[in-house]
């Protein structure tokens, strides 16, 4: 599940944190260019004019009929957070209120239905 900035660059998408004038690019391995930053993280600084594409993206679903982001995924549950903006809907799905209007909850893989990602 993918909840972030990528850019494209080069013909390649990275994951990405944009920052200004200037785009952070990332791999896990090693690449002309990059700079380890720690252990399977490289880095790559280049400005964002130089990049095809910068978006963010984020996987969302439904469940049980209402609308969700989905934050993570463990084994055969996926973490996710409604969307739909009423309190009582998210109490009669048993939903924990993560911060004031924030309603998160663990949702069977199997019960989720049109999870795709999305480009904002």
């Amino acid at each position: 599940m993918r909840d972030g900035y990528i850019a494209r660059y080069l013909g390649r998408e990275y994951e990405a944190s944009p920052d200004g004038d200037t785009v952070r690019l990332y791999r896990p391995e090693p690449a002309e260019g990059f700079e380890e930053v720690r252990p399977g993280r490289h880095v790559r600084v280049v400005p964002v004019a130089e990049v095809d594409e910068l978006a963010y993206v984020r996987s969302v679903c439904n469940w049980r009929g209402q609308p969700f982001i989905v934050l993570a995924e463990h084994e055969a549950w996926l973490r996710v957070e409604y969307t739909g903006g009423k309190a009582p809907v998210a109490a009669e799905l048993g939903l924990e209120e993560f911060d004031y209007g924030v309603y998160q909850g663990w949702a069977p893989k199997q019960e989720v239905t049109d999870l795709r990602e999305t480009r904002l």
